[in-house]
């Protein structure tokens, strides 16, 4: 008689596992420069802790200055906090400036700063739209663009820019979510071509439902619980889960990984 599949106890000793294996450092990122936008928080804190783990100085930025602040300086000398509204082409300019200053050319940047308004067509207003396209769609395109120049500097970089599977699919009221995610995956392919000859690959990570304050909307949550049932896995993911993605696609491990999409969600868009 074969196991059953919902073995609980193996499945705990395989969680055990699993969390023990990740966060392990390596040192993989030692002697690069980040720029991780949304940092303050969620999955970009995660972020930012896993790459000063890895070795990485790090350029914490966000709007939530107290948070981003405190955060920067529990993570020690390698890491520094700077305002930064990423619909603001000065703004990115001049956290560049100040990361070349402290600590060298810029050769990663993580756009992970997002936001998403979930309404109906009917509810979703232009000022919800034109909230989302700027910071999860021209954010995107303003810190490839300008991070870019630095990253010529440097000789290379890698560009991850966390989307979404709403990025790949979509969803009712997802549209003006998903129509900026949507972007963000062209604009990875755009740039992977364009900036690809100066040794700078840019690539996408489109996660699911993740353990984030951004997950935990009053408006979204009870929509989410109904979702996460049909997960293959059963489960949203913790945000480290997707933190070991960010950093492999950082770290020259992935040096040939370039345009590419890679989908952390349990494999909920197979199901859907």
């Amino acid at each position: 008689m074969g196991m059953d599949p919902r073995n609980e106890k193996a499945f705990k000793d395989y969680e055990e596992r699993r969390m023990k294996v990740m966060h392990q450092p390596t040192n993989i990122l030692e002697g690069k420069v980040a720029i991780i936008t949304g940092a303050s928080q969620g999955m970009g804190a995660m972020h930012a802790k896993g790459f000063i783990m890895e070795g990485c100085k790090v350029v914490l930025t966000d709007i939530q200055d107290d948070k981003g602040q405190a955060l920067a300086e529990e993570l020690g000398e390698n890491a520094m906090y700077m305002h930064l509204d990423v619909s603001d082409g000065k703004q990115w300019q001049e956290v560049i400036k100040a990361t070349e200053e402290k600590f060298g050319y810029v050769t990663i940047l993580v756009n992970n700063a997002g936001y998403g308004v979930f309404k109906t067509i009917d509810e979703l207003t232009e000022e919800d739209f034109l909230k989302t396209f700027k910071i999860d769609e021209l954010g995107v395109f303003l810190g490839t663009k300008y991070v870019s120049e630095s990253m010529k500097k440097a000789g290379y970089g890698s560009i991850v820019n966390i989307s979404s599977v709403d990025g790949l699919v979509s969803a009712a009221t997802a549209i003006a979510y998903s129509a900026s995610k949507h972007a963000v995956t062209g604009m990875t392919k755009g740039a992977a071509v364009e900036l690809g000859p100066y040794h700078i690959r840019c690539n996408s990570i489109h996660p699911g439902i993740i353990k984030s304050p951004m997950a935990d909307q009053a408006d979204v949550v009870e929509y989410l619980r109904q979702l996460e049932q049909d997960i293959p896995l059963r489960r949203r993911a913790e945000v480290g889960e997707v933190t070991e993605v960010v950093i492999f696609l950082a770290s020259d491990v992935s040096s040939y990984v370039n345009g590419t999409q890679i989908v952390v969600d349990g494999g909920l868009i197979c199901d859907l």
